[in-house]
């Protein structure tokens, strides 16, 4: 205290507790430093040992992920290159794909640039003229047709017991629908027909059928007269036709059913007896190649059994204007088509398949060669090749002669 000078303060008691708290404060400092330390050299160790397999584990997993990209990308280019194959090699497509490709080739090749195929037939502008102009024409006829239906009604049948109001409705019908869209087909040997009419009988009319437009051909070439067409029970179902089929009582036949064709029997026999023409396509439905196809059995029944003649019609070139893949006509039928008629065979004295066997050949003489069956051309192969061979022998039979006279007059 004595060596003390006045105003030296270092020592001053508070000076002094100021000195031991910041020496406590450095010694703690002191040693959290050295244990963070240590702490942080043990964590390192543990992470070293434990998390190398985590990343080893990871690093697998990169692998096999990777791997698993390159298979996808793999499996993708095999099906690219597999779809590009299937696309390069038409030959692989199934035949219904090729069937409808070749198809639409045909619809654009006949119809032109606009044709274009659907689910219901082929159309192009000239056949959506057509459809149109018929539908048009079509509500007069259905509203003519419901009229004589009511007339019917109210007289209960007393009146037209043969329906040839609905006959000559139908028939006003088709002429004005050829005339507008210059359909109307050719006929040839119309004169048979008139001859015939004037005879007072009815006959049987029988033609190949090719196509929707061979029903107003037949119709155009009978004329103003009372027919009734032998239609299968399915076209009852169209709009407007099944009406006409019916308000003129033409005649329905169910092919599945045995009643239906007794039935479809004695109505034509009657029509027959009355003096209405029958009309028939003993094919049974439309050709699809174009060829005639063979007959079916009891077609020509009706006439056998009332003694009626049949006349046989060959109509030509209506699959060229309406094939059976078209909707409308996608062309018109004048210059193409023409209906020719050839003279009546008489049914009496003849089976049904000597009948059938006539009208048959009467109807391949007036097809070309593209509408023939294939056996019809073959047996006029067959026969040119027969005039070909026999023709040798004559000539080696007058060298044989010529050579015995010679020798004659040498002895």
């Amino acid at each position: 205290a004595s060596e003390l000078k006045e105003g030296d303060v270092s020592l001053h008691p508070t000076n002094t507790m100021t000195f031991k708290v910041s020496g406590v404060c450095l010694v703690l400092f002191a040693l959290s430093s050295v244990g963070a330390f240590t702490t942080q050299q043990a964590s390192r160790s543990v992470q070293t040992r434990f998390n190398k397999p985590l990343f080893l584990n990871t690093r697998r997993q990169q692998q096999q992920q990777q791997q698993l990209r390159q298979q996808k990308q793999h499996g993708r280019f095999q099906a690219l290159q597999m779809s590009s194959a299937a696309i390069a090699m038409p030959d692989e497509l199934t035949p219904a794909q090729v069937m409808k490709q070749e198809r639409k080739e045909k619809v654009k090749k006949e119809g032109g640039l606009f044709a274009f195929d659907t689910k219901f037939g082929a159309l192009n502008p000239f056949a959506i003229y057509y459809g149109v102009t018929a539908i048009f024409l079509g509500l007069f006829w259905f509203s003519a047709l419901s009229l004589s239906q009511l007339m019917y009604f109210i007289t209960r049948n007393r009146f037209d017991k043969l329906r040839r109001l609905p006959v000559a409705i139908n028939h006003i019908w088709g002429v004005t629908l050829m005339r507008l869209t210059r359909c109307t087909p050719e006929i040839e040997n119309k004169h048979i027909l008139k001859d015939f009419y004037k005879q007072g009988r009815a006959a049987m009319m029988v033609s190949n059928h090719n196509s929707w437009m061979d029903i107003p051909f037949i119709g155009s070439t009978i004329g103003w007269r009372n027919y009734k067409m032998i239609a299968k029970k399915e076209l009852i179902k169209v709009p407007i036709l099944g009406k006409a089929i019916r308000t003129a009582a033409n005649i329905e036949v169910d092919r599945t059913n045995r009643r239906s064709q007794i039935k479809t029997l004695k109505t034509g026999m009657k029509f027959l007896d009355d003096g209405v023409h029958l009309c028939t396509f003993p094919e049974g439905t439309r050709t699809k190649t174009g060829r005639l196809n063979e007959f079916k059995n009891g077609a020509f029944l009706m006439a056998l059994k009332s003694g009626s003649p049949v006349i046989p019609l060959s109509i030509v070139g209506a699959g060229k204007i309406n094939p059976y893949y078209w909707m409308f006509p996608f062309r018109p039928a004048r210059g193409i088509a023409k209906v020719i008629v050839h003279e009546p065979i008489e049914s009496k004295g003849k089976t049904e398949g000597e009948l059938a066997s006539a009208v048959r050949r009467a109807i391949i003489q007036g097809l070309p060669a593209d509408q023939r069956p294939l056996d019809a051309l073959e047996d006029e192969t067959q026969e040119d090749e027969v005039v070909v061979v026999e023709e040798p022998p004559m000539i080696l039979l007058e060298t044989e002669k010529k050579a015995a006279v010679t020798s004659a007059e040498e002895k």
